[in-house]
């Protein structure tokens, strides 16, 4: 069930990067449920080992403790996501085509209802009454985040790269050819980053949007986690949009309803972790074994003495003078953005074309 209670506690002064909201939400002492405004469900498909957790932030007070807007943050962690195993792939994208198309119905029925309800009657208003009499034929822009050529955070890239397209079919054989078949109209951008255009993210899509018309924006993007353990095996969902980079401290403009017309569905892997948070959780692990001997009892005792904000600050006073804000990646990074990037594009398939044909 939902918990909403007041925090006991403050959140800890020192941020460790996370795009996670689970992670956010781990943060605050208890089991997480303890956030005003916040609600908390997990769940295990003991068919295929996923674990699901849904994060729900309900108002200004829940967004103001997690530092993240209002919506909803599914989060699937699979370990054996980073192996090669394919069957077990396929599993999970079929877990995440489920929970894209819940998701996807849900915002384009929101969308509907505001249209319905006579608040936008203006032009933008008006266009969006007419897509939604048109929903047969979902008009999807699926774009890839990131740098094709940084191996993290070419993720969306990949994803992009196995897409199937169909929105060129309309301009070769005309308007009505996905329509008549049931087939949803996709297309796909890659927008690069900022240091190859020149450009926002943001810039290209609203040109883009203009342009192509679509319903609905799924962005793929590579997170960052606080938790190596959570590199390459959880993949998180939310209907809140994205904030590009903001997970390494990278703050670009965001791409949302607000800010681009339509809705954006999120999907994320985290591929980076700082150093300083593997170092952070590295201590944690020290002041136990440390305490359990006698002879070094002390040591841990006077370590597990220190606050949180007091240990983290010791650890970046000792990393970053050397290493500045190192952010650390797998050593098989290559072959788990690659396998990912199947999973991810596979699941958006089954969810997208099921979401057109229900």
């Amino acid at each position: 069930m939902a918990k909403d209670y007041v925090i006991e506690k403050e959140k800890p002064d020192f941020e460790v990067r996370t795009d996670l909201a689970l992670e956010e939400r781990e943060s605050f002492p208890g089991d997480g449920g303890e956030i005003s405004g916040v609600s908390l469900r997990e769940w295990q498909d003991r068919e295929n080992q996923v674990k699901l957790t849904e994060v729900k932030i309900l108002d200004e007070r829940g967004a103001a403790a997690m530092g993240k807007p209002l919506g909803t943050y599914l989060t699937l962690e699979a370990d054996q996501l980073a192996g090669k195993d394919e069957d077990y792939h396929e599993e999970v994208s079929k877990e995440l085509a489920r929970h894209i198309q819940k998701l996807v119905k849900s915002m384009m029925e929101r969308v509907t209802t505001v249209v319905r309800t006579g608040t936008e009657r203006t032009k933008e208003g008006i266009q969006e009454e007419r897509k939604a009499e048109e929903r047969e034929n979902l008009r999807i822009l699926v774009v890839g985040l990131g740098n094709s050529s940084v191996t993290p955070d070419a993720l969306g890239p990949k994803v992009v790269a196995n897409l199937q397209v169909t929105r060129h079919l309309e301009q070769q054989y005309g308007d009505g050819f996905c329509k008549e078949r049931g087939l949803p109209v996709i297309s796909g951008i890659v927008p690069g980053v900022m240091a190859q255009t020149g450009m926002e993210t943001a810039e290209i899509l609203k040109g883009i949007i203009r342009e192509t018309s679509p319903d609905l924006l799924i962005a793929v993007d590579a997170l960052a986690a606080r938790s190596i353990r959570r590199l390459g095996t959880t993949i998180q969902l939310t209907d809140t949009g994205i904030h590009p980079g903001s997970g390494v401290g990278n703050h670009r403009h965001s791409l949302t309803r607000e800010s681009l017309g339509i809705p954006v569905l999120a999907i994320g892997v985290p591929t980076v972790v700082g150093a300083a948070a593997i170092v952070h959780d590295t201590v944690n692990t020290m002041i136990e074994t440390l305490s359990s001997s006698m002879a070094t009892k002390g040591m841990g005792d006077f370590i597990q003495e220190m606050s949180p904000d007091e240990q983290y600050d010791l650890i970046r006073e000792l990393l970053e003078p050397e290493f500045g804000s190192l952010y650390v990646t797998p050593p098989n990074i290559d072959e788990m953005v690659s396998g990912l990037s199947f999973t991810i594009s596979e699941g958006i398939h089954q969810a997208v074309f099921e979401v057109v044909k229900a």
